[in-house]
């Protein structure tokens, strides 16, 4: 296992500190803001540690202001709800004691009820593609140095992208991005850590693909690039340790803009949940 790895659990090692408050901490990755993704996995985790009976289904969520990985997060929940079916719980996070970032979670009890789905794309299933190894070798030495420098890194979560090649080809190419991924490590048999593990990956390249129609990527150092709100939608059990097809779309870029769709798919093709973001995604002035 590597230390990547090592620290998923850790991240969702919160620290109870009573009146319904929690306090969550980044990894030592080097970065000099806190991932998105996390913040998200983490609020929603505390939000179910306040919750006993019935799991998250959805979330709603605003990016405040960057966050310092360097200080611990204090997340407080407000239990806004608890019906005899959906309970409501709203999360701020803090550091310096100002909010950096705000959700609503809604939980339902488990019931029975009409059940339909769009079907997953047709690609190629995940042991068809590269691996790390083979990445290293067929692919990474064929892409720009920022690209390379970030599917080098170890994370807790694993990537295999199915159209990388997007990143080699020049001009602008139709806003589709599939890509599988799942958790580095074992997780325990927890629905709640197993939603709040893919609530972090759901932040992961989301924003990049309202890029793809411009020619560009969240990797050319020209574009300042942020996620402004979140939200996510769970729709069937899942596995978050096991291979899942985030299938990414972008409808629309305007205003400095960038919206961005995903649908997540267990590799047996049942739909597992939905993501929706809006980002800024504009040219850096002093880099244009």
């Amino acid at each position: 296992m590597t230390r990547a790895a090592d620290t998923l659990l850790s991240i969702f090692d919160l620290e109870a500190l009573g009146n319904n408050r929690f306090r969550g901490r980044s990894p030592d990755n080097g970065w000099t803001r806190v991932f998105g993704g996390q913040v998200i996995g983490q609020a929603l985790y505390a939000a179910c540690r306040t919750v006993e009976d019935r799991q998250p289904h959805s979330l709603h969520a605003y990016f405040l202001l960057p966050g310092d990985p360097q200080l611990p997060i204090l997340y407080e929940v407000e239990r806004l709800r608890d019906g005899g079916s959906f309970s409501t719980r709203r999360v701020l996070a803090l550091q310096r004691e100002a909010a950096i970032f705000a959700m609503s979670a809604s939980f339902q009890i488990a019931e029975p009820g009409y059940d339909h789905q769009m079907p997953m794309p047709a690609v190629p299933m995940p042991e068809e593609l590269p691996g790390r190894d083979g990445m290293e070798r067929d692919v990474l030495p064929h892409m720009p140095e920022t690209v390379r420098a970030y599917y080098r890194r170890e994370r807790p979560i694993e990537i295999r992208p199915v159209e990388i090649s997007r990143y080699a080809v020049d001009g602008p190419r139709e806003p589709k991005f599939n890509v599988w991924v799942r958790a580095s490590q074992t997780l325990p048999d927890e629905p709640a850590l197993r939603r709040s593990v893919l609530a972090y990956a759901s932040d992961l390249l989301l924003l990049d693909s309202s890029l793809i129609a411009h020619g560009t990527s969240v990797f050319d150092r020209r574009i300042q690039g942020a996620s402004l709100d979140h939200a996510l939608w769970f729709h069937r059990p899942f596995r978050a340790d096991e291979w899942l097809l985030y299938a990414q779309d972008s409808p629309s870029a305007s205003g400095a803009r960038g919206f961005s769709r995903g649908l997540v798919f267990d590799r047996r093709g049942q739909l597992v949940a939905s993501v929706a973001q809006e980002g800024l995604i504009r040219p850096r002035p002093d880099r244009a």
